[in-house]
């Protein structure tokens, strides 16, 4: 047997948001129910960063490519959970050099943001020296448990230099409860035409063949 790990954020109106921006928050609406209808149908609005989701090369490169654009065999495979939980600020290449990295890795960060579910201002990130690095080694994906993959970095070098590697970014996954190690990951952003980011449902399989 198997168990799954449900690594997404619940999408509800309280969640929480970049910045804490209102105008980031969903709306559902109830547009229809039962008292004037046989079924209920309901509406939502929401930004296309909205708690787990797939970041395009469009997010931060004027040229780059959009969601359909983006390959999901990429985003379905191993995937190695990395426990970061000690580092404060940004992870940095001295937080990731000597951990098994290597050349195709999908790497998921496990940091202090998975233990709460209001919005920190401090949140942790990826460093730009660390995103250099991982560029290097060549990893065909990043994914954090934050709402950016970067913070108060000037002209976002971060998103930039994984873009310009051909690294996927994957941003505000929940990983409270998965233990280092590896995993299956399935990770299916919506099929979104023309922009720059999808939410998405990811998932990781423990003890799955592959």
């Amino acid at each position: 047997m198997y168990k799954v790990y449900d690594i997404s954020m619940t999408i509800e109106e309280g969640m929480q948001v970049y910045k804490n921006k209102p105008e980031k928050k969903p709306n559902i609406e109830v547009v229809q129910d039962f008292d004037t209808s046989p079924a209920r149908e309901s509406r939502i609005s929401l930004d296309v960063h909205t708690g787990t989701h797939v970041d395009s090369p469009l997010h931060m490169l004027p040229e780059g490519g959009t969601m359909e654009t983006m390959d999901i065999t990429r985003l379905t495979g191993p995937v190695k959970v990395l426990d970061l939980t000690a580092v404060q600020g940004g992870i940095a290449k001295k937080d990731l050099d000597g951990l098994d990295i290597v050349e195709g890795d999908f790497l998921l960060f496990k940091t202090k943001n998975s233990y709460s579910e209001a919005f920190d201002f401090e949140f942790v990130f990826l460093a730009e020296d660390g995103a250099r690095y991982l560029a290097e080694k060549k990893v065909r994906g990043v994914g954090i448990d934050g709402l950016g993959v970067e913070r108060s970095q000037p002209g976002h070098p971060t998103h930039k230099t994984l873009f310009n590697a051909d690294v996927y970014i994957m941003e505000g996954l929940r990983l409270k409860e998965v233990p280092q190690g590896e995993y299956f990951m399935v990770a299916a952003p919506i099929k979104l035409k023309e922009t720059e980011a999808a939410p998405a449902r990811a998932l990781l399989f423990e003890g799955l063949s592959w």
